[in-house]
């Protein structure tokens, strides 16, 4: 079977991939190791977890929220499968949406493992051990990433797990060890601290959500032990090991000093993930690797002519929405068309309540860089509308350059920042200035008004401070 692109994993970057070369004339095929599209992101990641995280925040606002607001409920009862099956349900939704676009754009759909023979050559090994061998112009590699493994810890998905675990436990841990303290492990924390676990985080830095704005990290934590979270930082996990009921969990300061022991009723594996390339067949084809990542130049090209690679498998946060522009950037250049990705401007979202948003540099990257520059900042509290909602925890900061004004980073904390940070990245996206977006008409009441307000604050004016 011959075709002009086939693309290895049908994760966000690989479908929308797809999708973007069959809209500009292409003949494509996809392969897929799952029995469904979608990629980690929506079988085991993105989707699922947000639609647990809502639940959860639902169920903690029910029980905790609704008295101040003059709404008077008896305590809420949970009842987890009902739960579990709204998030099987807006999985479903997502996956099966990806398929119908795939057969919608004529695109062609393999089930089973992918290797490269060579240039030009894709076979699939079904699960039945048949082999398909396709013959294609062009390959992307977009198989995204996996869980990291601990050293010396074995994940069962019951008592220590990874993140896709943490998102079918058919029962609420009353002790939570979280192994940490980034987005994944803060997020899924969060979802079973609000459903009734105690949540202590171990995490090896002496900081949570390493690479983000260092103030917004601090009150965040401040924020999440308000919470009930508890934080081991600075300390590395040494053992874990089965005990009567759950798990011994032995850590031990990461500088050196006296061990100690938690116990677990389940524990949380969340360091981070790395590349999937497993069985590509990309050392035989002669694709070279850096650290286990698939190394391209600037036009998402590998060393062998007509092999590509995207998303998490390559240099470059590993979110579903940079690999989706990548997608769509590489079937750009293969129609011959200028596709580009600017990774200056890709928000990151912390999916937590409060949430944590931020686009571009942080104050310590700027001060690393020698950037001299100028920030404004405005809290939550003197925000009309969060007030009224009660949702007034957190911030907006901006950060511009000194001499241009030209903003460089934007960082916030707060209820629903992962929309508010949408006009600071097509501010930036447009080198837009602070004074741009402090000229710029915010409905009122509204939490956008804060984002207004921090630019003012770049030039000492806010207005309600």
């Amino acid at each position: 079977m011959a075709y002009d692109l086939v693309v290895i994993g049908t994760g966000p970057g690989g479908y929308v991939c797809a999708i973007r070369a069959a809209q500009l004339g292409m003949k494509v095929a996809v392969v897929e190791k799952r029995k469904t599209h979608g990629g980690t992101c929506l079988n085991v990641g993105c989707i699922p977890s947000k639609a647990i995280l809502h639940a959860s925040e639902m169920f903690d606002l029910a029980g905790h929220d609704f008295a101040p607001l003059g709404i008077v409920v008896s305590k809420p009862q949970l009842d987890l499968p009902t739960m579990m099956k709204h998030k099987q349900d807006t999985v479903a939704a997502n996956v099966n949406g990806v398929a119908f676009l795939l057969k919608k754009n004529k695109i062609d759909s393999f089930t089973g493992a992918g290797s490269i023979r060579a240039a030009g050559k894709v076979d699939v090994a079904a699960v039945d051990g048949t082999i398909t061998s396709l013959e294609t112009k062009n390959i992307v590699i977009a198989t995204g990433s996996e869980v990291t493994p601990l050293p010396g810890v074995t994940i069962d998905e019951k008592t220590v797990v990874s993140s896709t675990g943490a998102l079918e436990l058919d029962r609420v841990p009353g002790r939570l060890v979280v192994i940490g303290a980034g987005v994944i492990g803060l997020e899924l924390g969060s979802v079973w601290r609000r459903l009734g676990s105690e949540v202590t985080v171990v995490e090896f830095l002496d900081r949570i959500l390493p690479g983000a704005d260092n103030e917004v990290a601090k009150q965040f934590q401040r924020t999440l032990e308000k919470q009930g979270f508890k934080f081991q930082l600075g300390h590395k996990v040494t053992k874990v090991e089965p005990a009567k009921s759950g798990a011994t969990i032995s850590i031990e300061p990461a500088s050196g000093g006296e061990a100690k022991k938690l116990e677990a009723d389940v524990v949380l594996v969340a360091i981070g993930r790395r590349a999937f390339t497993e069985g590509l067949g990309l050392e035989a084809a002669g694709v070279i690797l850096d650290r286990g990542r698939v190394v391209i130049d600037d036009h998402f090209a590998t060393n062998v002519p007509g092999i590509y690679a995207i998303g998490d498998v390559v240099r470059g946060p590993m979110l579903a929405h940079k690999a989706e522009d990548e997608g769509v950037a590489v079937a750009e250049i293969l129609a011959g068309q200028h596709g580009h990705v600017n990774y200056n401007t890709i928000p990151g979202v912390v999916y937590t309540q409060p949430e944590i948003a931020s686009v571009g540099k942080t104050e310590e990257e700027l001060k690393v860089a020698g950037i001299a520059y100028k920030a404004g900042k405005f809290p939550f509290t003197a925000n009309g509308r969060a007030r009224a909602m009660r949702h007034n925890e957190g911030f907006v900061k901006i950060l511009a350059d000194a001499a241009t004004d030209r903003v460089l980073g934007v960082h916030i904390l707060g209820a629903g920042a992962g929309e508010l940070i949408a006009e600071a990245v097509v501010l930036m996206e447009f080198g837009g200035s602070a004074e741009d977006l402090a000229r710029i008409c915010h409905a009122h009441p509204t939490m956008s008004e804060a984002v207004r307000e921090a630019a003012l604050g770049v030039d000492k004016r806010s207005i309600h401070v």
